[in-house]
């Protein structure tokens, strides 16, 4: 794969992932909205999305788009603004997307599991 295939799918799975990000902000805060009308705690946050398998899915979608989007911008930044050469600037945007699913997915299970029990 040439040079400019790779930065024309590097260039896709970004706008995609905007894509699914506008929609799922929207969705989220529709959601925060809602839930916050007469008070919200953390009980009713975890009765909210605790063991509930479509929250779960959703935020699992929203951590991937995440997973993939910043990362891309953390590496055009980069490469940008420092002087960092184009395989490190890959590999610090590589480690950051890996930290970011890895922490988010943590996170969904996490919630998951607190009404699951």
């Amino acid at each position: 794969m040439s040079a400019g295939q790779i930065q024309t799918r590097v260039w896709l799975a970004q706008r995609l992932s905007a894509v699914v990000l506008a929609i799922a902000v929207t969705v989220h805060l529709g959601g925060i909205i809602v839930a916050v009308q007469g008070g919200l705690s953390a009980a009713e946050i975890i009765a909210r999305v605790g063991g509930n398998g479509v929250a779960a899915l959703f935020y699992g979608i929203f951590v991937v788009a995440c997973a993939v989007h910043a990362p891309i911008g953390l590496r055009t930044v980069l490469l940008e603004m420092t002087a960092l050469k184009p395989r490190l600037a890959d590999g610090v945007a590589g480690v950051f997307a890996v930290a970011v699913l890895v922490l988010g997915l943590r996170a969904v299970l996490g919630f998951y599991q607190l009404g699951a029990g």
